[in-house]
């Protein structure tokens, strides 16, 4: 089976919920361009929704740090051996792998070297593990395309093919933030200060953190008159585990308030973020928010990072990197605290501090502004847009040949 030029197959391998929501918004967009497409692959309840077809679930994706994927690996590699065996004999238009690069980047060095068409949507980070992995990249895929403005320039140092975007988030956020109505759909008084805690959307980083943050946010309840606490879980397993960590909690309004969701709402109505590293830090940074950032991983993923040396940056937070990418904010804007030095102590004297410096906090907004504006980038129309128009433009470049 080969695809035709006026209704292509188009194949799409996503991981996780960010990767629906990226693929949703692609058939979205490709849809425009192509508008008798077929979307087949591995996806999500937002890409089944725009019509995909997914062959597997996205969730056998959703894997995270060397001991968990280890402990997969032997369904991961038959996944993938029958994923690339469908995809050779449906000869797709294209291939596009959005995230989950362990798996991902194997998937379409294959099918690259079998001679179809392939793209990979969100860039690994090459500007945090060895550089070195940028060039492989290219191996896998014809085009990379980018949701951060640093990253096509390390590509091109390695004659990669890659294309700043802009981030979907940044197309989701106010430039200016509203306090004042996040607030009101969560019905917190409006002149009380108010931490917003999230402690990790994954049950394994809960264990690890959850203790850890809800600690650290009683130290600064105790300190910060009136203070009230949101905790938004991400799911009602991670509600359950946040119900328990907060069962010794007294009953009164210094008891954080656990939510159904709503971590936006929650970042928006917040003075301050207490919040695990990851995406989370962007979306924070996105609603203005002056935060504190903490992380544990699984001791083993750490030690194996640290004997391997892997890591080539010493921040790990994403406002911090994107910072000193755009030479903004001196000190950088985040205070980080990772694996042994991730204590409540560490981290509630740290929201203490900004808590207590209002100049600070306006630095930091100020900041966050400057690094939105850089996400959204000068470019015409909203990220998934743009991605599916460089995809459009390889499909028709490989076509016109």
């Amino acid at each position: 089976m080969q695809s035709s030029t006026t209704s292509p197959l188009i194949a799409i391998i996503a991981g996780e919920d960010s990767g629906d929501q990226l693929g949703a918004d692609l058939i979205i967009s490709l849809r425009q361009h192509y508008p008798q497409a077929r979307f087949v692959g591995i996806g999500g309840a937002r890409m089944l929704a725009e019509g995909f077809e997914s062959w597997f679930d996205i969730h056998e994706l959703s894997l995270f740090g060397f001991s968990e994927v280890i402990s997969h690996l032997p369904r991961l590699l038959q996944l993938r051996t029958q994923l690339v065996k469908r995809l050779l004999a449906l000869q797709p238009a294209v291939v596009i792998g959005i995230d989950a690069p362990d798996f991902n980047l194997g998937v379409e060095k294959r099918l690259k070297q079998a001679g179809l068409l392939t793209v990979h949507y969100v860039s690994p980070s090459v500007w945090a593990w060895r550089e070195k992995r940028a060039a492989k990249i290219g191996q896998s895929a014809h085009r990379v395309l980018c949701l951060f403005p640093m990253e096509p320039e390390i590509y091109a140092r390695h004659g990669i093919d890659a294309r700043f975007v802009g981030h979907p988030l940044a197309d989701r956020f106010a430039l200016v933030s509203d306090r004042v109505g996040a607030r009101e759909i969560l019905q917190l008084p409006q002149q009380v200060p108010v931490l917003a805690v999230l402690p990790g959307s994954r049950l394994s980083e809960l264990a690890r953190l959850g203790p850890i943050f809800i600690e650290a946010a009683k130290r600064v309840a105790a300190a910060v008159p009136g203070l009230r606490v949101v905790i938004p879980a991400a799911n009602p397993k991670v509600r359950l585990k946040l119900e328990a960590l907060l069962a010794g909690s007294k009953h009164d309004e210094s008891r954080p308030m656990l939510m159904d969701g709503h971590a936006h709402e929650a970042m928006l109505a917040a003075d301050i973020v207490l919040l695990a590293s990851g995406t989370a830090t962007l979306e924070a940074m996105l609603a203005k928010r002056p935060m504190v950032v903490g992380y544990r991983v699984a001791p083993l993923s750490y030690r194996m990072a640290r004997a391997m040396r892997m890591l080539k940056t010493d921040v790990y937070s994403l406002p911090n990197i994107l910072a000193r990418a755009a030479g903004v904010g001196d000190p950088l804007p985040v205070p980080e605290f990772m694996q042994d030095e991730c204590t409540a102590a560490n981290l509630a004297q740290a929201t203490l501090a900004l808590f207590r410096d209002s100049d600070r906090r306006g630095q930091i907004v100020s900041t966050f502004e400057h690094l939105h504006r850089a996400l959204r980038g000068d470019l015409e129309g909203q990220a998934g847009h743009r991605a599916a128009m460089a995809i459009a433009e390889l499909m028709d470049e490989r076509h016109a040949r």
